[in-house]
Parts: C-alpha cells; sequence; structure tokens
C-alpha cells in the first residue's frame, strides 16, 4: 500500500497528538517497511527529529501561496497533492481530513482522540469549540473510516456528533519505545543532578492545566500530611500560578518541584527514579503518560473513568476525581508500602505489553486493508 499521513503533528507538536503521531509513523516504517509512506508537511523546517523519516517521502506545500498559507494549504489544497501522490490510504491523525478528500481517489482514514471540548465546554473558549465541532462533523462525515483511541473515545464521539457506531473502529496506541529498557545508572544521576531531584518524588507528567488537576495532587499531599516531593514536568499555563498560591500558603514549596523543558530522552529515567507516579486528570482520550509509567515499571495512580481503566487495567490505582482524600489515601499507601510498589511495577509492564507496536501497528493495517475492500 501507498499511505499518506498528515504530519504536522508529527513534525511541530511534543504532546499528545504528536507523540501520537510520531509513534505509528515510527512503528509502521520500522516494522512494515513493504509499505510505501508519504508525510504532509506544513513547512519546510526542521521541526521534531523522528525515526519515521528513515523510510518516508515528505511532501511539502510546492505553490507561492501554499507556502505562504500552508494552513490553508493543508485544510483545504492538500488534495491535488494526495491525487498526485497516487495514494491508496490517507490517514488525518489528528481527527481532521482536508476538504475535498472524497473526491480523491484515496480511501481516507481518520483518528478522533477525544471529544472533550463537546463533553466539557467550560474548558474551552467558544471560538475554539465553534472551529473544532465543524472539523469534526466534516472528517467524520468524509472518511471511509474512523478510528478511535479507546472505547471512552468512541461512545463520545456516537454521543455527541450522532456517528454510527459500527463505523468507528477502536485502535489503541503505544508509547516511544525509549520507555521499553532500564535507563543506567550513570544516565540516572545526570538527570538527577541536572534537575536537582530528590532521592525520593512522586512524578507528574503532562501540560500543567486545570482539565489534568495538578493541584489535587498538591492538596492531597497537605490532607493526608504526605512527606515526599512532587516533581511536576510539563508545559505551563495560567493555572501554575494557581498551583503556586496553594503550595506556599500551605507551607509545600519544599515539596514542589517543576519542570517545563525536560528533553523526552530524559524522562525514562525520571519515571523510573520516582517512587510513584501520579495522574489525576478529570479525562482524557488515552493518556499516553500512564503507558509511559506502565512500561518504565513505576506504580500509576490516576482518576476513575474515562479512559484511565482502559490504559491502566488492574495494575494501575485510582481515585475518584476530586476527591482529596481518596487520592491522599492512595498515595500514602503505595509510597509507604515498598511489596505494594513491586506489584503494582511487575504488573504495570504486563499490562504494557498489550500496547506494543507488533500487535497495534497489525490491527492498523488489517484496517487500512478492511475499508479499502468495500
Amino acid at each position: 500500500m501507498r499511505i499518506g499521513f498528515d504530519a504536522k503533528r508529527a513534525f511541530f507538536n511534543r504532546s499528545g497528538l504528536g507523540n501520537y503521531s510520531r509513534w505509528y509513523i515510527d512503528a509502521l516504517t520500522k516494522l512494515h517497511p513493504e509499505h510505501e509512506y508519504v508525510l504532509y508537511k506544513l513547512r519546510d523546517e526542521k521541526g521534531i527529529d523522528f525515526k519515521g523519516l528513515q523510510n518516508s517521502e515528505v511532501v511539502l506545500p510546492r505553490g507561492i501561496l501554499d507556502k505562504k498559507l500552508p494552513s490553508i494549504w493543508r485544510a483545504n489544497r492538500m488534495t491535488k497533492d494526495i491525487d498526485r501522490q497516487k495514494l491508496d490510504i490517507y490517514h488525518g491523525l489528528s481527527h481532521e481530513l482536508p476538504v475535498g478528500i472524497s473526491k480523491t481517489k484515496a480511501t481516507s482514514v481518520v483518528t478522533m482522540h477525544d471529544a472533550i471540548f463537546m463533553r466539557f465546554p467550560e474548558l474551552y473558549d467558544r471560538i475554539y469549540r465553534a472551529i473544532f465541532k465543524r472539523k469534526y462533523a466534516y472528517a467524520l462525515k468524509h472518511a471511509d473510516g474512523i478510528i478511535a483511541i479507546s472505547q471512552q473515545s468512541k461512545d463520545d464521539i456516537v454521543q455527541y456528533f450522532g456517528t454510527d457506531p459500527d463505523r468507528i473502529k477502536i485502535i489503541y496506541q503505544g508509547c516511544n519505545q525509549i520507555y521499553y529498557s532500564d535507563a543506567s545508572s550513570e544516565i540516572k544521576a545526570q538527570v538527577r543532578k541536572k534537575y536537582n531531584l530528590p532521592e525520593s518524588f512522586i512524578l507528574y507528567v503532562g501540560t500543567i492545566e486545570p482539565r489534568k488537576n495538578l493541584l489535587g495532587v498538591f492538596q492531597a499531599l497537605a490532607f493526608a500530611n504526605i512527606d515526599m516531593p512532587v516533581v511536576a514536568v510539563g508545559r505551563a499555563t495560567n493555572y501554575l500560578n494557581t498551583i503556586k498560591k496553594f503550595v506556599t500558603d500551605n507551607n509545600l514549596d519544599s515539596k514542589a518541584i517543576f519542570l517545563h523543558n525536560v528533553e523526552t530522552e530524559e524522562l525514562p529515567a525520571m519515571y523510573q527514579m520516582a517512587t510513584a507516579f501520579t495522574y489525576p486528570s478529570l479525562f482524557e482520550g488515552f493518556g499516553i503518560p500512564i503507558l509511559e509509567s506502565l512500561n518504565s515499571g513505576t506504580p500509576v495512580i490516576t482518576s476513575k473513568g474515562s479512559c484511565f481503566p482502559e490504559v491502566g487495567g488492574a495494575a494501575a490505582k485510582y481515585a475518584e476525581y476530586g476527591n482529596i482524600e481518596e487520592l491522599g489515601s492512595i498515595l500514602k499507601t503505595v509510597i509507604s508500602d515498598s511489596q505494594l510498589r513491586e506489584q503494582m511495577a511487575q504488573e504495570g509492564k504486563q499490562q504494557a505489553l498489550k500496547f506494543r507496536e507488533e500487535q497495534v501497528t497489525q490491527e492498523l493495517l488489517n484496517y487500512y486493508q478492511e475499508v479499502l475492500s468495500r
């Protein structure tokens, strides 16, 4: 097959959608070199390096207008290039398809990650909601095949957009292979020294925004009188100011370490040095950091509901979102019980095997063939 990908986020997004795009492209090009891959990239800039470039062709906007307005090219004018590249499959990796995709000769597939902006509209501004509601609706109407990254995502697409559930295939994702191996003692020592990390700590990884509820972790620390610092890794938003005020007001400054520019290659060492990992988010489409932690052998404490049990399975511990007493109790139990942590680590590594590249990419390729044969 000749397969094209919307690679905007693969090249220029370091968080969830970018990780998803890079992971699938990397895995497919490595495990299935018998196929041809075309990556549609907005700008002729280096962007983020990833392995998928080694076995693929990169297509950029060509005309003067398209080079000046690459977002317009991606949304409305890319279809000419899709036909020019003679694709069998065009896969929109992040809930979007270019206008006119159904008029091309390519069969189209789109991945829908979540509908959080519909479920919790108060978390997004009106213009954002309007734009993405229109993009989602267009992609769902015109795609030949629809992928949801979890059962929760599928349920939300059905609920909020009225899509026929029989049109949606659940195919999970994985995480970067760097989390599969133990970091050397030398690397751990370097990372610990670089970021002045304490000997024991609770780790959080993710954008520091209200939905992901990092404040709840510090509230749980205060409530349960937990004497262990939290290392929070992620891009900051204005929400960080709210957290810092709580930290200061509750004399937790010595227990709060905020890191915003950690290299991806340094994260496995951080996960592996952490006593526990917590991800108390309100809602996600999948929750890649949970899988990163499971692969790292680090005990996971996350939220009940949403997609989290799909990823963490029986290996993780779950607290009701917003229940500070329950979160604090679980955190205190896990960090004080080494035998429990070892059990959670071993079960977590077994759970993580369900999301490995070999299985998931084969499911994706089988789905491509299914959609092509309709």
